[in-house]
């Protein structure tokens, strides 16, 4: 299984790599994310101080994230709100169908939420006979093309406008060459029946909020309110990780989620929801459910070294800044998470010896740690997975030999010394062909400096 998921990922990145139109979409992209962000920045005082603070936050979240949990269950429980725990993606699942079926429904509005796509939630739903619409309109465009979103933050970054509009003349019937301007008035028009007809509405959370027992939701669209507050039943289902001690802690994680998220200074819309409609409230949702998922997060929670990961606060700019993700693009990962953060936790949410390849895309050149606001060593944790895989044994015989007889070798003076003059050249670029399958052959010096030292030293 493992050889499968690692030759998919292989094939794939093999020909977004060598297209230069996915090359030239994503690069026009993500200059403008680059323009962007530095301007978001300047809001900040002091950049360094503000990460190293939010990093602390989430250091202490995590290291009491069993208290933190059971304090936001108790408080937002105690406003009407039921939480509900899923240890797997099946069990949360479960859930969200008992209710549906409780609720008789038969149409869900769903705002923008990695979790969902996590656990395949569309899919389980259309088996169930109920129409699940994004509202995001990047992951409206995603849906309408039967694809995966391309990128935490924007879904559809690697279609370009005329792309969506060939999408939207195909799919909706709508007239050729609409502009960005009118292809966003067609999905409001589109979209807005549906959350009148909705008795569902699903949302993540970009945080949990333990002293007062609420969810956050950050979004520029406003897709995400009308999601959680027209339908009569309001279902957040969101990781366990999400949680902040305390809803004064979004003064600071707000505005950093939105500088690295899309370089603004603070996004459009930016909710607070305490539980269902309140006796003295005259909207909002009659019911409310709270889906708190594991699904292998306490796997990185076990590990004192890898914890780190559940740091992140979903904003994007790991993936932004990867040279690897660049040039491969995020379907080739082929799971939810992609880029350097989508590397570093999917083995551990899934399995490591069947995802370990994803941990060696990369080109370890720490610029995802460089830009990740919580301060995450990314590149650090990406070294560890390869670790643990090598340490368990998921590394082939070959592999094994070769590492061993370079050891040997490089521990021994005269032996390095004898492999001048071609064969260490020979070796590796014959021997190791996977290294030398996409990048030029190895050149060594004809002499070790050891041997080039002596020969100085000698005509003194």
């Amino acid at each position: 299984m493992s050889g499968k998921t690692a030759s998919a990922f292989i094939a794939k990145s093999t020909i977004k790599a060598g297209s230069l139109d996915h090359r030239r979409k994503i690069n026009f992209n993500i200059s403008k994310y680059n323009a962007a962000v530095p301007l978001g920045k300047a809001q900040f005082n002091n950049l360094i101080a503000a990460r190293e603070h939010a990093k602390n936050i989430k250091w202490r979240a995590i290291e009491n994230l069993d208290v933190m949990l059971e304090t936001f269950e108790k408080n937002i429980s105690a406003r009407g709100a039921t939480v509900i725990w899923a240890e797997t993606a099946g069990d949360a699942l479960k859930e969200i169908g008992k209710i549906c079926k409780e609720k008789n429904c038969r149409t869900i509005v769903k705002s923008k939420s990695m979790v969902t796509e996590e656990i395949h939630l569309n899919k389980y739903l259309a088996k169930q006979g109920i129409e699940s619409i994004e509202t995001d309109l990047g992951e409206y465009i995603q849906q309408l093309d039967d694809e995966p979103p391309y990128h935490i933050v924007t879904p559809a970054m690697h279609k370009s406008k005329e792309d969506i509009a060939r999408l939207f003349a195909q799919k909706l019937q709508v007239q050729e060459g609409l502009s960005p301007q009118q292809l966003t008035l067609v999905a409001r028009e589109k979209l807005r029946k549906k959350y009148v007809e909705a008795e569902i509405g699903i949302t993540g959370a970009n945080f949990l909020i333990a002293d007062t027992g609420s969810i956050s939701v950050t979004e520029n669209e406003g897709n995400g309110r009308l999601s959680s507050a027209f339908p009569k039943t309001h279902i957040v289902i969101t990781g366990i990780e999400k949680v902040l001690p305390s809803i004064n802690h979004l003064a600071l994680f707000l505005p950093l989620l939105a500088t690295f998220g899309t370089g603004q200074r603070v996004t459009v819309y930016n909710t607070i929801i305490s539980g269902p409609r309140q006796k003295n409230e005259i909207d909002g949702p009659e019911e409310m459910y709270v889906i708190l998922l594991d699904n292998g997060r306490t796997n990185l929670l076990a590990n004192d070294r890898t914890r780190k990961a559940l740091y992140c606060i979903r904003c994007g700019a790991c993936l932004n800044a990867c040279p690897v993700y660049k040039n491969i693009g995020g379907h080739s990962y082929n799971t939810t998470y992609s880029g350097p953060i989508g590397s570093v936790i999917t083995p551990h949410l899934k399995n490591l010896k069947e995802w370990k390849h994803l941990s060696y895309a990369s080109s370890l050149c720490g610029n995802c740690t460089e830009v990740c606001p919580v301060r995450i060593n990314l590149h650090e944790l990406l070294l560890e997975n390869r670790h643990e895989s090598v340490a368990e044994g998921d590394s082939p015989l070959s592999e094994r030999v070769a590492w061993k007889m370079w050891k040997i070798a490089s521990l021994n003076r005269s032996m390095m010394n004898m492999a001048n003059g071609g064969l260490k050249n020979k070796v590796v670029n014959t021997l190791f062909k996977t290294w030398t399958k996409h990048r030029a052959d190895l050149n060594f010096s004809q002499k070790t400096f050891n041997e080039m030292w002596k020969q100085e030293q000698g005509e003194q």
